[in-house]
């Protein structure tokens, strides 16, 4: 690298890392790049995201790497072929199905659910905590209350429960495991809302004639935020692992889908014989799980104020 392109990149490290940034644009990049490089101290972290990206394109461009279709097999002269057959890197299952195809195919629902259960459950947490340890009182005993009722039952139990009265499908078990998630996230929430509720700068907001709705949306919510994108990503392993008991019982994607879970009750009669009608989807989980644990180890420790002021 030449010397122009070194002083370039030490400039752009000193104009983002400055301790007086001129506009709050830069104040906003030079903290993410502060995040970016305390989240990049940690190897295992970076380990863990590449798996994710890896995910994400995998899902995004399924079409075009699944060697052969998801769904069509033969049954002739392709069942359950071993890992390294020509044409068939990881074999084939019982229905003389590519099982590589399947597994890249099924990225999308495991991504798909990851997604919709985050996006649905994180703001209605986030929203019940916050709104809770900022009223206080009757309001604040309901939604507790209301809050230790979901927790008092076990995920899977609960989920289980809800997927049996709403019937079978990827769409009940998005909106079961939904219902099932979101409590930990107000509990989370309103333990920073109480922290925080009494400081001098929401006080000076609410003297200022702010109503409690604007403070705990523009002022209260925003200090909860670190929170509980750690613990998003570090739940997503467990919803991931929820969802694929959910398709392994036959309650979550149906078949023929490509849904990990579900592709390994179909091989758990073959696991003495053809071992990896059965295994391959289960390391899938397993890869996919670890990388979501392993983003969120290093996001706490990127996200955590004492861990900056080291």
């Amino acid at each position: 690298m030449s010397e122009a392109g070194i002083g370039s990149g030490q400039g752009t490290r000193a104009w983002l890392l400055s301790e007086y940034p001129a506009s709050r644009m830069r104040a906003r990049l030079g903290r993410a790049y502060a995040t970016w490089l305390r989240f990049a101290v940690n190897r295992l972290a970076v380990v863990g995201l590449a798996i994710l990206i890896a995910l994400v394109l995998v899902a995004t461009f399924a079409g075009v790497l699944a060697p052969h279709s998801p769904y069509a097999g033969d049954l002739a002269g392709a069942r359950l072929l071993p890992p390294l057959s020509p044409g068939h890197l990881l074999g084939t299952d019982d229905q003389g199905r590519d099982i590589l195809s399947r597994l890249i195919h099924g990225s999308r629902l495991t991504l798909a659910v990851v997604l919709m259960v985050a996006v649905l459950t994180a703001p209605v947490g986030l929203l019940v905590g916050t709104v809770a340890g900022y009223a206080g009182g009757i309001i604040d005993t309901v939604l507790m209350r209301v809050t230790d009722i979901f927790l008092a039952f076990p995920k899977l139990v609960l989920a289980l429960a809800l997927v049996a009265a709403l019937g079978p499908g990827i769409e009940n078990a998005v909106i079961a495991i939904a219902i099932t998630s979101w409590p930990p996230y107000a509990r989370m929430a309103r333990a920073e809302t109480l922290a925080v509720r009494h400081a001098d700068y929401i006080d000076a907001i609410r003297l200022m004639g702010a109503s409690p709705l604007r403070i705990v949306l523009r002022h209260v919510m925003p200090m909860c935020l670190s929170s509980l994108i750690v613990r998003v990503t570090l739940d997503m392993a467990g919803i991931i692992l929820i969802a694929a008991g959910l398709g392994f019982l036959g309650l979550g994607a149906q078949p023929p889908a490509p849904e990990w879970g579900a592709m390994i009750a179909s091989g758990r009669r073959f696991i003495l014989d053809q071992w990896w009608v059965a295994t391959m989807p289960g390391m899938a989980i397993l890869t996919v799980s670890l990388g979501f644990n392993l983003v969120g180890d290093g996001l706490r420790d990127a996200l955590d104020p004492r861990e900056a002021e080291r």
